[in-house]
């Protein structure tokens, strides 16, 4: 069965959302609406009807050139001492919906967005997350994400490109 990924709107029901992560859940519930009205990220969710079953979350950041890997430094202008780049803050599924790969659908999602909105409106060279625990740093690395020094993972757009081109 497929879901649809809709950017967050008032009328979706995010109160019985629960994927076991307690920060994870808390936002949905409470705080990504503000976020919304404030302009801090852009929040996506997958809906069944309308219960949110899954989410993630978009911003613009920047990362330190000194940070990311040596092979993709010597490909930018040394002017640049700080990257575009586009964080993906939060990624959840909703526990009763796990092992369906929604995790997948919904990163594919993100990494298509992040690409479409560099490649049209906004400069961006990589995606980054900050990985919340271990089971983060394991699923990200699947799909090619980099470890950096500072703990973040980094997937050039380049790569993501790739994808859907």
């Amino acid at each position: 069965m497929s879901y649809p990924i809709l950017p967050l709107q008032s009328g979706f029901n995010k109160k019985d959302f629960s994927c076991g992560k307690e920060m994870l859940d808390n936002y949905i519930q409470k705080q990504a609406s503000q976020d919304l009205k404030r302009r801090l990220s852009a929040v996506f969710a997958m809906v069944d009807d309308s219960r949110v079953i899954g989410y993630y979350t978009l911003s613009s950041t920047s990362i330190s050139r000194d940070l990311v890997p040596e092979d993709v430094q010597k490909k930018l202008p040394p002017s640049y001492h700080d990257l575009p780049a586009t964080l993906l803050g939060r990624l959840a599924v909703d526990q009763n919906y796990k092992g369906q790969r929604l995790g997948e659908f919904l990163l594919m999602d993100a990494l298509r967005m992040a690409f479409e909105t560099s490649e049209k409106h906004v400069g961006s060279m990589a995606l980054i997350v900050d990985p919340l625990d271990d089971d983060a740093e394991a699923f990200y690395s699947k799909y090619d994400f980099i470890k950096l020094d500072s703990g973040k993972m980094f997937l050039p757009m380049q790569t993501i490109a790739a994808l859907f081109k």
